[in-house]
C-alpha cells in the first residue's frame, strides 16, 4: 500500500469512526490510528473540507449544528416537504428551450425531479444525483461538470468544476446556500463557495430557493447578497422581519406557501 492510500484507507475509518461515535478526541484518534496529533489534525482537516464533520475544541463531531449541517445523506431528509414546495415553485418559473444551471444543493435536486413537464430542456450541473436523475428525462440535453469529486456533497467542488462552468452561458440559475445572514448567503465549504460564484457569472438570471431554516444557520465563507439575485424564493416560514428587509433593500422575495 502506498503512503497515499494509506492516508486514504485512515481518513475512512477516521470518519466512520466519528460518525458512529458522534464526537472523537484527537489524542484518542491519534492512538487508534498509531499517528501523530499534528497528523490527525490534518486529517481532519481534509474531512471538514469534504463536509464530512466538522473540528471541535479537542476533537471533531458530525452531529448537525448551525455551523455543520450534515452530510447530502442527512440534508435530503431535512425539511424535504418545504423544499419539495421550492423546488414547486422554482419549476413554474421554467420555460421550454431555456439552457439550466442547478447547483449541487438537495432542493434543486427536488427541481431537478420535477422538469420532466418543462422540457425540453438543456441543464448543466455538477450535482451527482442530478445527473443520475435528469440522464432518465428524454427531453434533456445533459451536461455534468467534472472536477474534485465531493463524497459528503455528491458533487464536483473545486478550480477545476469552476473553469469548467466557464465555458458555458446558461438562461436561469436556479441555487441554494447554506446559511442567509443580513442580506449575504453564506456557505462552510470554500470549494462550493467556488463553483456557486462561476455559476452565477454564468447565468443570464439567477434564482435563489431558501428554506426558513437558512435564516437562523451561520456560514464562514461569505458567498454572496441577496440583491444579486434576481429571484428569491422562500417558504411561508421564513422571518417576516427579514423579508420585509430584504424587499426594502430591492430583493425581488416570493413567498411559496407550503401548507397546500
Amino acid at each position: 500500500m502506498t503512503r497515499t492510500d494509506a492516508q486514504e484507507e485512515r481518513r475512512r475509518r477516521v470518519r466512520e469512526l466519528v460518525t458512529a461515535k458522534g464526537f472523537a478526541r484527537t489524542n484518542d484518534l491519534a492512538d487508534e490510528f498509531g499517528v501523530s496529533v499534528m497528523t490527525v489534525h490534518r486529517d481532519l482537516d481534509a474531512l471538514q473540507a469534504q463536509g464530512w464533520l466538522r473540528k471541535v475544541r479537542g476533537g471533531a463531531s458530525c452531529l448537525p449544528s448551525t455551523q455543520f449541517h450534515g452530510s447530502v445523506g442527512e440534508r435530503m431528509t431535512t425539511m424535504a416537504r418545504t423544499k419539495h414546495r421550492l423546488a414547486r415553485a422554482a419549476a413554474d418559473l421554467l420555460a421550454p428551450g431555456q439552457i439550466v444551471m442547478l447547483d449541487d444543493s438537495t432542493t434543486c435536486l427536488s427541481l431537478a425531479r420535477q422538469m420532466a413537464d418543462r422540457t425540453p430542456l438543456t441543464v448543466i450541473t455538477n450535482s451527482l444525483p442530478a445527473v443520475t436523475a435528469l440522464s432518465r428525462e428524454a427531453g434533456v440535453s445533459l451536461i455534468a461538470l467534472g472536477g474534485t469529486y465531493f463524497p459528503a456533497y455528491d458533487a464536483f467542488m473545486g478550480l477545476h468544476t469552476a473553469r469548467s462552468v466557464e465555458a458555458y452561458r446558461a438562461d436561469v440559475l436556479f441555487m441554494s446556500t447554506t446559511a442567509v445572514t443580513g442580506d449575504r448567503c453564506y456557505h462552510m465549504s470554500p470549494e462550493t463557495v467556488q463553483v456557486k460564484r462561476a455559476m452565477m457569472a454564468a447565468a443570464a438570471r439567477r434564482v435563489l430557493l431558501v428554506d426558513h431554516t437558512k435564516f437562523a444557520n451561520q456560514g464562514l465563507y461569505a458567498l454572496a447578497p441577496l440583491t444579486d439575485f434576481d429571484v428569491v424564493l422562500v417558504d411561508d416560514a421564513a422571518p417576516a422581519a427579514q423579508v420585509r428587509r430584504l424587499r426594502d433593500l430591492g430583493v425581488d422575495v416570493r413567498t411559496v406557501d407550503t401548507s397546500r
